[in-house]
């Protein structure tokens, strides 16, 4: 029997130790256990901190999640009306954090764009980072990001693990080719896997997983309405798969290519 191989999105290790840091002014609270879970897919927090004014009755929802997630709250009053000054001590912990910090990544979660050079900067120090945030989020913010995940998918599969208590069961339909696909998306992986092809046209599919994010950082399969890429790949027609066994115990790698 082959085990299949499906690493299809940006390469993870688990080890990697992340500084998590939240705006809180800029993203909702009601689903950080999931934003928490989603983080631990591509490493362990070492450090979780969240800026806001808590003196603001707006930031109310959040004290009752911190200590159940142990994040730490940071204060900074807001010296001027209009102006989010918790976006400046952000930026100032995780310059310190990047100098003096054994840490291997950042997870910045927000939706605002004023992140987008401290992202970029990171990276220039070879730093893995990631974004959560709305889909409104600027697209230069989610650009900056080794990987950008929307907050609303993760709301959705919140919703799609709770059990309905009453009614019939209700049956989810598979998206189709029509319904979950698009143009842009399809256009997408074919010419990813065009620009990884090697002479035989075939492309190793966790090596086109990490591709197509570094060229869409926001990629994901769930924003389609699929859990992962082979379920995408397996609904475009134009595009073969193909299972290839290797190693002593047989492994089996998938690989793909355009018709």
């Amino acid at each position: 029997m082959y085990l299949t191989i499906t690493n299809e999105h940006m390469e993870t290790n688990k080890e990697l130790k992340l500084a998590v840091l939240i705006d809180a002014d800029n993203v909702p609270y009601s689903n950080i256990k999931g934003m928490l879970e989603e983080i631990a897919r591509y490493g362990t927090p070492t450090f979780k901190r969240i800026y806001g004014d808590w003196t603001k009755p707006t930031l109310g929802g959040w004290k009752t999640v911190l200590l159940e997630n142990a994040i730490t709250p940071v204060q900074q009053y807001s010296y001027t009306s209009g102006k989010n000054s918790s976006d400046s001590a952000l930026i100032i912990d995780a310059m310190d954090i990047l100098y003096t910090g054994q840490i291997d990544g950042f997870c910045i979660i927000s939706s605002d764009s004023d992140f987008t050079r401290l992202a970029t900067r990171l990276r220039e120090a070879g730093k893995k980072v990631f974004g959560i945030g709305e889909k409104k989020t600027p697209y230069a913010f989610i650009a900056a990001c080794n990987k950008f995940i929307f907050i609303e998918i993760l709301q959705k599969e919140n919703k799609d693990d709770i059990p309905e208590k009453t009614g019939p069961k209700k049956t989810t339909k598979k998206p189709t080719e029509s319904a979950g696909l698009n143009k842009t998306l399809r256009k997408l992986i074919v010419s990813s896997i065009n620009d990884l092809a090697e002479e035989d046209g075939w492309v190793f599919l966790s090596s086109l997983g990490n591709h197509i994010i570094k060229k869409e950082p926001s990629f994901d399969p769930r924003n389609y309405g699929f859990k992962k890429l082979v379920d995408i790949i397996r609904n475009i027609s134009e595009i073969a798969i193909e299972e290839r066994a290797s190693g002593k115990n047989s492994i089996a790698h998938l690989y793909v290519r355009v018709k």
